[in-house]
């Protein structure tokens, strides 16, 4: 079942974030990506005193020369917006909107997205994600512009809201919040965390770890900012988002009724649920930025629903994370001292039936890999009879779980173009 965080909610101040954190001082090993020293913001790719900065796709500031950087974005931007008008039956021709894109670019070095052109690029850049097999919902994401929210506090509680409305009441629904976009007198806030939700690696005395591993290095970020930590392998890290790269990041426990869990239970093996394990109900992505038509967005955390085998064949599996294989395999008896036993094997099924299960008891929305295969295809389908290609990576489409079976795994698909824009990028160090 769905159930809330265990600390009770904290009283609110109006006006003010209850879960604030301001970080105190300056802690060693921080930056964009955890455990970076801070950086230099980095120099101005444009002149002009505001608007976000036009950034060339894949690379940092000052890579190029100052004519070759004034003339990227007027080329991204008017790419970008013919798109817009092209992929829009009925609307007015893209002249007048081009004209003005470029005559803003020529005053301040950048431009500003309308609410409709943020919307269709955050689409478009889900339905750009080679890594993604559910792109076929990309036209239901949900676009929260929040592009006039700069204050850590208030990008932590937007942060919250973006999870309670994904989280719907178990029926996950697609949603993306855009902060603010980098400008070219300074870069804009960013979230640190992988994803907006995820479990703390606590270091032992002994040298062990308790927790997801994949969460010691923010667990570590968030103790020397202050925080408490936990003593549990499901504790939830708390929001860090870092103001500017000179910055103290702030810290922010998420509240209860942010966050919903799913406890792991199994259709057959009641003693399934004696292992404890539980996962959370939305993936919420928050450490890659969102760019359209040449313009950086570093915070627009995004979520679809999670698909079984996320959870079940790598999160809970893998050796570096959870680890679970072994146990599983104990517990339903099985030989593990001979691999041909295809105890590993034997022990994932199950693992990964347990997860289908729970999320499907608690009324919470999931995928199963053989239905995403072929929906997947439907996806390519549907953009073939458009004149579009899908670029697909093949080994983040085919599943971690019975490949073989699923139609996703017996073709080729259309070649990965790392400059295809708008996209989901890595984001750049400060």
């Amino acid at each position: 079942m769905i159930f809330s965080r265990f600390r009770p909610r904290k009283p609110g101040q109006a006006g003010v974030c209850p879960y604030a954190h301001p970080g105190h001082g300056t802690p060693a090993g921080y930056g964009s990506h955890l455990g970076q020293e801070p950086r230099p913001v980095p120099d101005s790719e444009g002149p002009g005193p505001s608007g976000p900065a036009v950034r060339r796709p894949g690379t940092a500031s000052g890579a190029h020369t100052p004519q070759a950087v004034r003339a990227e974005p007027a080329a991204q931007a008017e790419a970008f917006i013919r798109q817009f008008h092209h992929e829009r039956p009925g609307a007015v021709g893209p002249g007048p909107r081009i004209r003005q894109v470029l005559d803003e670019i020529d005053r301040t070095g950048s431009y500003t997205h309308t609410a409709e052109e943020l919307a269709f690029g955050a689409r478009v850049a889900w339905r750009n994600s080679a890594r993604c097999i559910g792109r076929l919902y990309w036209r239901s994401l949900v676009v929260r512009d929040l592009r006039h929210v700069t204050a850590p506090d208030e990008m932590a509680e937007q942060c919250f809201e973006h999870l309670r409305a994904a989280a719907n009441g178990g029926r996950i629904r697609p949603v993306i919040s855009v902060f603010a976009p980098d400008r070219p007198d300074r870069p804009a806030p960013r979230i640190l965390n992988q994803q907006l939700v995820r479990y703390a690696g606590h270091r032992l005395p002994d040298g062990g770890l308790l927790g997801d591993p994949a969460g010691t290095e923010p667990a570590d970020l968030a103790l020397r900012l202050g925080w408490k930590g936990g003593e549990g392998r499901f504790d939830v890290l708390p929001l860090l988002i870092q103001q500017g790269p000179a910055d103290a990041p702030h810290w922010y426990e998420l509240p209860d009724d942010a966050v919903s869990e799913v406890r792991l239970s199994h259709p057959e093996h009641g003693w399934f649920a004696e292992l404890g394990l539980r996962w959370y109900t939305v993936p919420a992505i928050s450490d890659m930025a969102l760019e359209i038509g040449g313009v950086s967005y570093p915070a627009a955390p995004f979520n679809g629903w999670y698909m079984g085998t996320e959870i079940g064949a790598r999160n809970l599996a893998d050796a570096d994370r959870y680890d679970m294989l072994a146990t599983v395999a104990e517990r339903l008896g099985l030989d593990t001292t001979n691999e041909r036993t295809l105890w590993r094997d034997r022990a994932l099924v199950e693992l990964n039936l347990a997860v289908l299960h729970s999320f499907q008891e608690a009324g919470v929305t999931i995928a199963d890999h053989h239905t995403e295969s072929v929906r997947f295809l439907k996806h390519i389908a549907q953009e073939q009879r458009l004149g579009r290609p899908t670029p697909a990576d093949w080994s983040w489409i085919v599943p971690p779980v019975s490949g073989g079976l699923t139609p996703v795994y017996h073709r080729y698909y259309d070649p990965v173009d790392p400059d295809q824009r708008p996209a989901f990028v890595t984001r750049s160090p400060w």
